[in-house]
């Protein structure tokens, strides 16, 4: 045969995955195929594939009579609206997307060149774990894809997205990047499954419910993102690339931006109610404050105390971190807290700016939250916005209660620029609570208790519940209007884009985790 003809065949073969039976039992499922995703994920004809011909060693169990070129997983590099990134697609209907020891050392090849070269690192994952018939060198393959993730974190970002099942070795890789995506019906993600499950402990639970898209997105916060299709996913991804930079050493590009005459928001004079206690959408604050339809948000569905996401300001790129008074007031408890620190730890390691807006009465009391450790993981999100070096903004919209005023970015603990709108209350409580402790006698002596209880709170709230006493100490730079807050926010950040701060020199912290 003449060579070249050798190597088109070979080509060609190295195409065909699985077969085609397989190929299309993969789109009756309602996947698409390793090499499609790839597709839809890059920009055309963009894709440089590594490693097309490289096979399994393994010569056990009959496995020398079953190689596939490729070897069950899809590789290379190419771009994204033209930016480089570097990509793995695993393959199911190669041996089940399992990992063997080539499998690994293909991914670990350009896991290398990613960071050698600054450049975001994307696994596609569809993947039933560890190949049982080669034993511990799969499983050494693993932690050697887990080291690199670690080594990774921080210096590239890292996207996973999860199109199929996922168990074992096979979810902890995602778990240290940055970001996870899974499809809703198609995905799961489970350290054991449910039939291990049911053997151990009796629970007799389904693949979606023990670990899919819903389960992750809304009661362990695992996936920060959960999509209705493969296609969604795909987009999603290069979405939430734009706002990042290729490496921890650069920024995020900018996109062009033609200011307006009058950057104010009128809208956002009428958003507080009258009364204090009344919720309102915090979204809404976020929207009349960043450019028009920018705001990506993270974690839509887990922790809704918080909001969290990226967004941008005059064509730049800002993580953006508020607190939510229309779910349980917008307090902070452990999962909140999590979420907060997890996302302004990233923002901090990629040199995007960040944006609080604050309406927090406080942590969440009771034991739930006491046994679970709100005293830690409330700590995490203090530390995270303490150690943040990045260009940090923060707007009180209302309430600013106790040490979750702290906590929450304020000029104490590092932040830039700290500002109030005129229905800012901050205080050490609420009116009330702090009415029947410094009035207690008062109050209990009094012919009319109700009565006097609300002349002291009345009392106490126009002492304290307003933004003017921070002002005079100037742990608030400026008392705005709200309909300011756009015009300030962008002079903000434009001010402080060649800010230096550096930490002290150390190995690491001890973050509280």
């Amino acid at each position: 045969m003449d060579k070249i003809e050798k190597l088109i065949q070979l080509r060609a073969k190295s195409l065909e995955g699985g077969g085609a039976a397989r190929l299309e039992d993969q789109h009756k499922k309602g996947k698409l195929t390793a090499r499609e995703r790839i597709h839809f994920l890059l920009d055309e004809g963009s894709f440089q594939e590594i490693g097309a011909f490289v096979m399994h060693r393994s010569s056990d169990f009959g496995m020398e009579k079953q190689k596939v070129l490729g070897d069950g997983v899809v590789t290379g590099y190419g771009t994204i609206h033209g930016r480089l990134v570097y990509v793995f697609s695993q393959d199911f209907t190669v041996f089940g997307g399992s990992l063997s020891e080539t499998f690994a050392e293909k991914i670990v090849k350009i896991m290398d060149m990613a960071m050698k070269n600054g450049a975001p690192l994307i696994g596609l994952n569809d993947s039933g774990g560890a190949r049982i018939q080669e034993g511990v060198v799969s499983l050494g393959g693993y932690a050697d894809i887990f080291y690199r993730n670690v080594r990774a974190s921080g210096v590239i970002p890292q996207i996973s997205a999860i199109l199929g099942p996922c168990a074992g070795g096979a979810v902890y890789s995602p778990a240290i990047t940055d970001f996870i995506m899974m499809v809703e019906n198609t995905s799961y993600m489970f350290v054991t499954g449910p039939n291990v499950v049911k053997t151990v402990t009796h629970e007799e639970v389904s693949s979606e419910e023990l670990g899919g898209a819903s389960t992750h997105a809304t009661k362990s916060g695992v996936t920060h993102f959960s999509c209705a299709n493969e296609i969604e996913c795909i987009e999603n991804i290069k979405k939430l690339l734009s706002y990042v930079p290729q490496n921890c050493e650069e920024t995020a590009p900018n996109l062009d931006y033609y200011p307006s005459e009058d950057e104010s928001r009128a809208e956002l004079n009428a958003i507080i109610p009258q009364n204090p206690n009344q919720p309102y959408d915090m979204r809404e604050v976020i929207e009349g404050t960043i450019d028009k339809g920018s705001f990506l948000e993270v974690h839509k569905d887990y922790a809704e105390n918080i909001v969290v996401g990226f967004a941008r300001i005059a064509g730049r790129s800002i993580g953006v971190v508020a607190n939510q008074p229309a779910y349980l007031a917008g307090v902070l408890d452990n999962n909140s807290s999590m979420k907060g620190a997890r996302f302004v730890r990233f923002c901090d390691a990629f040199n995007i700016p960040l944006l609080v807006f604050e309406d927090v009465p406080g942590f969440l009391p009771g034991t739930d939250q006491e046994w679970n450790g709100i005293i830690k993981n409330g700590a995490k999100l203090l530390y995270a916005f303490s150690e943040a070096t990045v260009p940090r903004i923060t707007v009180i919209t209302r309430k600013a209660y106790g040490g979750a005023y702290d906590v929450m970015n304020s000029k104490h603990i590092g932040c830039d620029l700290n500002f109030a709108w005129p229905s800012a209350e901050i205080a050490v409580m609420g009116a009330k609570g702090a009415a029947e402790i410094i009035f207690r006698k008062e109050i209990l002596s009094a012919d009319n208790k109700e009565a006097k209880l609300q002349e002291k709170v009345d009392e106490y709230t126009e002492m304290f519940a307003n933004p003017y006493k921070a002002a005079e100490r100037g742990f608030i730079d400026e008392v705005i209007l709200p309909s300011e807050t756009r015009t300030k926010v962008i002079a903000g950040f434009k001010m402080l884009e060649n800010k230096v701060d550096n930490m002290p020199r150390k190995k690491h912290g001890n973050i509280p985790l």
